[in-house]
């Protein structure tokens, strides 16, 4: 007596053009969840032209405020300090100062050594990253507007280096 044996049929997996069709579709879903991810994070692109414009090299002359009013823009001497750890990182910072009205020197001078005592007590580890230069930048901003008693308006960084 002969032994018939049975063989299962081969299970097919779903068809290349259906696996393109998916990929296409997932690919379609990730651009689109980083546009709108990009336009929620940009939140406020469109109001900070004039800073757009002075940072990328106008930072010397006059930029224009909200009301039309030409706004004096002062560039600051290059602070080179070590930050608080590690030690032996070393940082190179140059900002610009928005005003309202032109200021005095005595007050930019107490502006970049308050800026440079600060940097002194940065470590490393606080300005990782995006959202650590974003700190960077509010807290550096926050502490020339207390040294000018609001007469700074913005903050610009021109030139971050770490080395």
């Amino acid at each position: 007596m002969a032994v018939i044996e049975e063989t299962e049929p081969l299970k097919k997996g779903p068809s290349l053009i259906i696996q393109l069709v998916m990929l296409l579709a997932v690919t379609a879903a990730a651009i689109g969840m980083g546009w709108f991810s990009g336009r929620y994070l940009d939140g406020n692109a469109g109001a900070d032209k004039s800073e757009i414009a002075s940072a990328h090299g106008e930072a010397g002359e006059a930029g224009a405020s909200a009301h039309g009013v030409p706004s004096p823009t002062v560039s600051l001497p290059a602070i080179t300090t070590n930050l608080a750890a590690p030690d032996q990182i070393w940082v190179r910072l140059e900002v610009a100062l928005v005003f309202e009205t032109p200021p005095e020197q005595p007050m930019l001078d107490e502006i970049h050594q308050d800026l440079l005592g600060f940097l002194r007590t940065v470590k490393l580890h606080q300005i990782e990253g995006a959202s650590g230069f974003q700190h960077l930048k509010a807290d550096l901003e926050e502490r020339a507007q207390i040294r000018s008693n609001g007469a700074a308006k913005k903050l610009l960084i021109r030139t971050l280096i770490f080395e």
